[in-house]
């Protein structure tokens, strides 16, 4: 199991690092309805990395592991698969970033945060997590990691759940400050919400390229051992 954690925590580092999700929560923590939608945001974006990953889970366990508990080929194909995926997202980020971070534009329904029910603030979250460019590869990744590792069944859930938790970081951090920092939680938040407006485009591009070498490199590994 810890050398399960070690192939997937990267990768929960990766997801957590998600600038716009960040963005988002923030952007719902200062609606008049923050406090309950921003707790739904993340319990959404909670829900959609379980349930990706417990479906990769699902397909990867019956699939098994190949000798001595070694990752199974079609493991080492997919992380190859995914890196390259990753790492062309990436140079497609970095063509598309401003010159000057000042002119970077945030996507339009952003400016609808004030107007969504907690249904949709919920359903907003679980898209964000399962769905987005950077996030599903990774969780897929996760995912096929630990159900092709021969784990008992116990060791699998914790090792998910593990995951999941890291991977939600990026998130719980945010609501944190809003729920327990006081006065100064919205100027902190303001703060980092500017950051991360202004640099999003390039931090992606950035991920992007390191998680899909990293990918590449962990799908050569398992190929060629």
């Amino acid at each position: 199991m810890g050398k399960v954690l070690g192939d997937v925590l990267g990768f929960a580092a990766g997801v957590a690092i998600s600038p716009l999700p960040i963005i988002a929560v923030i952007l719902i923590l200062a609606t008049p309805r923050g406090r309950l939608n921003g707790v739904l945001f993340t319990v959404g974006w909670l829900l959609g990395l379980s349930a990706l990953g417990a479906v990769m889970l699902a397909i990867a366990s019956p699939a098994g592991a190949s000798g001595h508990h070694h990752p199974a080929t079609w493991v080492g194909a997919l992380k190859i698969a995914l890196g390259v995926l990753l790492v062309a997202f990436g140079a497609r980020q970095w063509h598309r970033r401003p010159r000057d971070p000042s002119q970077a534009q945030l996507p339009k329904w952003m400016g609808a945060m004030d107007r969504l029910s907690p249904g949709k603030v919920l359903g907003l979250g679980t898209a964000l997590a399962a769905l987005n460019a950077k996030n599903a590869p990774l969780t897929i990744a996760a995912g096929a990691a630990i159900g092709s590792a021969g784990l008992p069944v116990g060791q699998e859930i914790a090792s998910l759940v593990i995951f999941v938790v890291i991977a939600a970081l990026g998130l719980l951090a945010p609501l944190g400050v809003y729920l327990l920092g006081g006065e100064r939680a919205e100027t902190t938040l303001g703060n980092w919400k500017d950051w991360a407006a202004q640099h999003h485009v390039a931090v992606m591009a950035a991920l992007f390229f390191v998680l899909g070498l990293k990918l590449l490199g962990d799908g050569i590994s398992i190929l060629t051992s």
